[in-house]
């Protein structure tokens, strides 16, 4: 699972990554807080689905975390159009659970040998586990943003440990997904994108694409 790209993939991480980043945005509209309830796990399976996808198409750390800076540059974009301070919870907060998610990702994609991660079982395994670890990693974001994690109503139990269950259950089918995903984007960018038309694909394109899912999210704020 480590074997180098030789194609050109940034302008397909930019894509992917800015789409993670409309993404968090939708879900967590009006989201000034903690996550509601269960919304915070389905978050952690959209994620690995994106990190999945992202990984397909680099085969490499540096994709999936440049991934990870574009959805965090969205979630700080957020805070502008909300007026909230960077180290709010729910700013704050979820840009530290990508980090985590990218990084249990990245852990299990390094272990799992190369066949077992192409088969859908070895994948939703992979994502399973990477959300075990992630959400549990989870509650140290007090000690990096200063803000404890969301606890449930009446309890000091973390509201992501609660429903790991969900998050676990979620990656199973997301992750697998991600990586069918990312598979087909990639067969298509090769055999549609050559030569010059790649080289305006990741110049003109894929920063296109960036601007039209901050737009998206301005004015999903603002009406």
């Amino acid at each position: 699972m480590n074997k180098p790209n030789p194609k050109s993939y940034i302008g397909l991480v930019i894509i992917l990554g800015s789409v993670w980043g409309l993404s968090e945005a939708a879900l967590g509209m009006g989201l000034r807080t903690c996550a509601s309830h269960v919304s915070g796990s389905i978050m952690t399976g959209v994620a690995l689905f994106f990190l999945a996808s992202g990984w397909m198409v680099s085969k490499r750390a540096f994709g999936v975390f440049l991934m990870v800076l574009i959805a965090s540059l969205f979630k700080m974009f957020d805070a502008l159009l909300l007026s909230l301070p960077l180290k709010h919870g729910a700013i704050g907060n979820p840009i530290f659970a990508f980090f985590m998610e990218a990084a249990a990702f990245l852990i299990f994609v390094s272990l799992f040998k190369e066949k077992m991660a192409r088969k859908p079982a070895g994948q939703a395994l992979l994502g399973g586990l990477g959300a075990v670890v992630a959400v549990n990693l989870f509650p140290l974001v007090k000690y990096a943003t200063g803000i404890p994690a969301c606890v449930v109503p009446g309890t000091g139990y973390p509201l992501s440990l609660y429903y790991i269950h969900l998050a676990v259950l979620s990656s199973f089918v997301t992750v697998p997904l991600g990586f069918w995903v990312g598979a087909r984007i990639e067969a298509i960018e090769t055999s549609l994108i050559k030569g010059q038309a790649r080289r305006k694909f990741n110049t003109i394109l894929s920063p296109a694409a960036l601007i039209i899912c901050l737009v998206i999210i301005s004015l999903l704020r603002l009406t």
